[in-house]
C-alpha cells in the first residue's frame, strides 16, 4: 500500500483504546491520525491524558504522545480528518448506536469493538477467519443509512474466540449441542490488578450479560446471509449452554467446553480439522492475520495462559485436552488472548479484510 490510510480511534485512552494504539504504532497500512475519547479528556495531550492508567507492556507510542485528543461527539471535525474510525468507546448501548450510524452518515466507515450494534439485522458481526462472506450485507446497510461508502462492523465478543473457531472447524462434523464454560480475564472488564485489587486470588462467578452472548453469538457467526431480507439470519443448527467466571488473570480468556456431534468423527480427525483450519485472512495473507489461526497441544497440561497466550502474536487459538466424555462425545480446552484475538487485534484484522475487500479506501481516491 503505497500511502496509508488514516485512521481514528473512538475511545482511545481506554484499555481497547490503549491496545488499538500498541498495534498502529507501525501498522503497514494504517495510520494513526485522530485519538478521541470524552469531554474529559478531550483537549489534553495524549500521553496527558493516560498517565497513571497507561495499561499496555510497551510505552505510549511516539507518534500519538503528543496529539491533542478530540472530543468523540465532534463528529464531522474527526470525520473530515480521517479514512475510518475503530470504535471502543464507553457510553451506553443507545449512545453507542447512535454515535457509530452519526460517524458512518459522514461516509466514515466504522470498524467497531463494542456489542451495541451486534444484533443489529445488517450490521456484519465478523470473525474474518470463520464468516467473512457476512460482509455481503454492508450493502443492504448502506441502502437503510443512505451513504454511499459508510457503515458499521462489529466483532464478536473476546470470549467466544476461545471455542467457536474449534466448533468452525468441525462443523463438517455436525456438533449440535455444547455446554462453554470460560474463566475470563480482568483486563476483559477494561481493568487490571492496579484498578482492580480485589481480583487477587479471587473468583467472582458472574459477568453480566456475558453468558447470552456466549450462548447466542456463535450462532450469529455461523448464520448466513439473506438477500432478500438484507440481513443475517442466525443459526439453529446448534444450541449453546454456557457459565462466564472472572478469574485473576491479567490477559487470556480459557473455556472449557462440551460437544455432541451428529457424525462420529476420531480424535485424529478432529485434530487434523484444527490444524487444517484457516480462512480467508491466511489467504490474502493480512498484515494482523496468524499464520496458523488454530493450534492444537498434545501436552495434558497445556493450553496455559502462561505459556501459550500470546500464540501468534496473540492472534491465535489454541486448544487442547481433547477426550471422550461418559456424557457428551467430546470435551476440549481452548485458550484465546482476549484483547488481541478478542478485541482490537480481531478488529484491526477486520478492517484488514474490508480495504482488501474494497470495502474502505481512501477517501482522497473516492
Amino acid at each position: 500500500m503505497e500511502a496509508k490510510l488514516k485512521v481514528g480511534i473512538l475511545g482511545a485512552t481506554g484499555m481497547v483504546g490503549q491496545r488499538f494504539i500498541t498495534l498502529l504504532e507501525n501498522h503497514p497500512w494504517f495510520e494513526t491520525t485522530v485519538v478521541a475519547a470524552s469531554p474529559r479528556s478531550a483537549g489534553k495531550t495524549y500521553v496527558q491524558a493516560v498517565a497513571g492508567r497507561w495499561m499496555m507492556d510497551t510505552p505510549v507510542p511516539a507518534d500519538v504522545a503528543d496529539k491533542v485528543i478530540l472530543d468523540v461527539n465532534e463528529i464531522d471535525k474527526i470525520s473530515n480528518q480521517v479514512d475510518f474510525v475503530f470504535s471502543a468507546v464507553s457510553m451506553s448501548k443507545d449512545e453507542i448506536k447512535a454515535i457509530e450510524e452519526a460517524y458512518a452518515k459522514t461516509e466514515t466507515p466504522v470498524v467497531s469493538n463494542n456489542s451495541a450494534h451486534r444484533w443489529t439485522p445488517d450490521v456484519p458481526m465478523v470473525v474474518p477467519e470463520i464468516n467473512p462472506e457476512h460482509f455481503e450485507v454492508i450493502d443492504f446497510q448502506k441502502k437503510r443509512l443512505g451513504t454511499k461508502y459508510g457503515f458499521i462492523a462489529v466483532k464478536p465478543n473476546c470470549s467466544i474466540q476461545s471455542y467457536a473457531p474449534a466448533l468452525s472447524a468441525w462443523k463438517k462434523f455436525e456438533p449440535y449441542e455444547v455446554i462453554a464454560s470460560t474463566y475470563q480475564a480482568i483486563s476483559g472488564a477494561g481493568k487490571n490488578f492496579d484498578s482492580w485489587p480485589e481480583m487477587q486470588g479471587n473468583i467472582i462467578p458472574y459477568i453480566a450479560g456475558e453468558e447470552e452472548k456466549s450462548e447466542k453469538e456463535p450462532l450469529r457467526i455461523w448464520g448466513h446471509v439473506d438477500h432478500e431480507k438484507g440481513e443475517i439470519i442466525p443459526s439453529d443448527d446448534m444450541v449453546i449452554t454456557s457459565q462466564c467466571i472472572r478469574v485473576p488473570i491479567l490477559y487470556g480468556h480459557t473455556a472449557t467446553a462440551f460437544v455432541k456431534f451428529r457424525q462420529t468423527p476420531s480424535k485424529e480427525d478432529l485434530v487434523q480439522a484444527l490444524r487444517d483450519y484457516k480462512g480467508l485472512p491466511q489467504e490474502l495473507n493480512l498484515p494482523s492475520a496468524p499464520k496458523n489461526f488454530i493450534q492444537y497441544l498434545e501436552e495434558d497440561n497445556r493450553p496455559q495462559v502462561a505459556l501459550d497466550v500470546n500464540y501468534e502474536n496473540g492472534m491465535g487459538v489454541s486448544i487442547g485436552r481433547l477426550r471422550t466424555d461418559s456424557v457428551y462425545d467430546w470435551k476440549f480446552v481452548g485458550l484465546s488472548h482476549n484483547t488481541l484475538r478478542g478485541a482490537a487485534g480481531g478488529a484491526v484484522e477486520s478492517a484488514e479484510l474490508l480495504v482488501a475487500q474494497n470495502y474502505i479506501t481512501k477517501k482522497a481516491d473516492r
